[in-house]
């Protein structure tokens, strides 16, 4: 009975308990703590997914990001701020330690007030770039609600994100509705360097630009920070320990008038905002409750008739066939479920030792995987070359987690009783066939040399007196 109980209790601890795979301590970071009833939707949807919330304000003197060399916190939403700095503990600096230590951050902005030195330094580090004024205005002219903002032209309204390629996970636009839209109010647009690690969510119209309202119109054409697709109003950095980090333009996107409100093209009909749905997909990639990657058991063994069924030996022989297996799982909000290679993609193998001798495809292997698991399986013939190799698997793609296995082996040469013998070798029965002709005639010869009389017989000699 007591285990029964004890087995209930467990299974409501894991309910409730955060379904981010790395923590539930969220730091909300408010230029002032009245302004969290804006986000009260957003903010409560957050704890409903079993986030505990702390919120503080820049200059908090109880604010700190690290307690004894570790992590206070888990995930960090930064909104912005009219002070010119974020004081003492939130400095570009220890913003990318948290980063490194597999923190993730989330940063709103908005083009009502500039940016602070440490959010563009840290944008700098990232290869992130804001305009020079720092409170750059997204515009266009064409995709604008003509409810809430018919002048200003600054609401821009965008589809869904769809699938940014057919190699990359479909994470926030999976079903979405066509018909609704994305609120995009009074935002920012920043420009992203070539780096691989940054990858752009949602992009500006083709006819939407950023310009400083505060100037005068005639600079908007003799400098211009950026426009089109240039622009990225929602950008993702992932870094190579797979800590997150989220740049939205636009803070308003998760205010709860905008959840709501029911927005319209000039000439279309009213629909509501999808950005209730959006923030918490942003959210979700962002702290990792989404996108996440997981190895649940690596195997390979020889795959010979007669071999041994050890798994995962040490050593292995030159030209010995082998298979290796690798299970994989995606977290997905609540549970793992079983990772499926995107279209037009490939998870690969690597048998390799200081450059690969084999790169292979890993294929599914249906009999090995389960509703939680998939397993991906690949059979090959070891290379002619004996040393120390690695089974590598290097998976890296847009908006998962990184995978990164490497097992080690070492392949010997054959011993000397595992050479296959010369009469198996059809090429050697030639030379097999010359050394029977051979010795068979050398004997033969013996035999005629020792058992045949000498020609002739002894002559007499007459004795003469």
């Amino acid at each position: 009975m007591r285990s029964l109980v004890s087995f209930v209790l467990l299974l409501l601890v894991a309910v409730v308990s955060a379904i981010s795979t790395t923590g539930n301590r969220l730091l909300v970071v408010l230029d002032d703590v009245a302004e969290k009833e804006g986000y009260s939707k957003f903010l409560g949807d957050l704890e409903s997914r079993g986030l505990t919330l702390s919120i503080e304000t820049p200059k908090s003197e109880s604010l700190s990001l690290f307690h004894l060399g570790e992590r206070a916190y888990d995930h960090v939403i930064l909104f912005p701020t009219k002070a010119k700095g974020l004081g003492p503990s939130l400095t570009a600096n220890i913003l990318l330690q948290f980063l490194g230590a597999n923190g993730n951050i989330l940063l709103t902005l908005s083009s009502g007030s500039a940016t602070p030195s440490a959010l563009v330094s840290l944008l700098a580090e990232l290869d992130i770039q804001l305009p020079a004024d720092r409170t750059g205005l997204v515009v266009d002219h064409f995709n604008y609600d003509s409810a809430s903002a018919p002048d200003t032209h600054d609401v821009l309204l965008l589809p869904p994100p769809g699938p940014l390629r057919s190699d990359i996970k479909d994470i926030f636009s999976a079903g979405a509705p066509a018909d609704q839209l994305i609120a995009f109010p009074h935002g920012v647009g920043a420009a992203l360097g070539a780096g691989e690690l940054l990858s752009p969510i949602l992009r500006a119209p083709r006819t939407a630009y950023s310009y400083n309202p505060k100037e005068q119109s005639e600079a908007v054409v003799d400098d211009l920070f950026a426009a089109g697709e240039q622009l990225s109003l929602v950008s993702t950095f992932q870094a190579r320990n797979s800590a997150r980090f989220t740049l939205v333009g636009a803070a308003e996107l998760f205010q709860d008038k905008w959840f709501d409100a029911e927005v319209k093209k000039t000439g279309g009909k009213a629909v509501k905002t999808f950005n209730q749905e959006f923030a918490k997909r942003v959210s979700g990639w962002t702290f990792q409750e989404i996108g996440v990657l997981r190895v649940n058991w690596i195997e390979h063994h020889l795959n010979e008739v007669g071999a041994s069924n050890e798994s995962n030996p040490k050593i292995y022989r030159i030209k010995n066939d082998v298979t290796y297996t690798i299970s994989l799982s995606e977290w997905s909000w609540t549970a793992w479920n079983a990772f499926s290679v995107p279209k037009n993609d490939a998870l690969q193998l690597e048998f390799s030792m200081l450059s690969p001798f084999h790169r292979l495809p890993l294929r599914l292997n249906a009999k090995q995987s389960t509703a939680e698991q998939a397993a991906y399986t690949s059979s090959f013939k070891l290379p002619d070359q004996h040393g120390i190799f690695n089974f590598k698997v290097n998976y890296k793609r847009p908006f998962l987690t990184n995978i990164e296995e490497k097992n080690t082996v070492s392949v010997r040469h054959m011993a000397h009783d595992e050479w296959p013998r010369s009469f198996v070798i059809s090429g050697a029965w030639p030379w097999i066939a010359g050394i029977g002709a051979t010795v068979t005639g050398w004997l033969a010869f013996c035999a005629l040399w020792m058992y045949s009389a000498p020609v002739g017989g002894k002559k007499e000699s007459k004795k003469t007196q």
